[in-house]
């Protein structure tokens, strides 16, 4: 018995189709395989696979403060912790 199957057609930039095929290429997935593993996640976790949300008033000024060139830039991941614990 044959499986049924259902044909999506979908428009994406071609530098994006580009870059996310080359990945899929290197994780051994072809554009199909990586369509069908986001859809088997959607079905599992009856969501989206990750976190999809709108950001809230704070967070949103401070992405637009960093925007403008505000806020602490750390050259570091070290100082950035020990910026932290102050």
């Amino acid at each position: 018995m044959a499986v049924q199957t259902e044909k999506i057609q979908a428009r994406i930039e071609p530098a994006l189709k580009d870059a996310a095929e080359t990945i899929f290429r290197k994780l051994g997935l072809s554009s199909t395989d990586a369509i069908r593993l986001f859809y088997k996640q959607v079905e599992l976790r009856n969501g989206l696979p990750f976190p999809v949300e709108i950001p809230n008033k704070r967070t949103i000024a401070a992405m637009r403060e960093l925007e403008r060139g505000g806020g602490k830039r750390f050259k570091t991941a070290k100082e950035l912790f020990a910026d932290w614990k102050r």
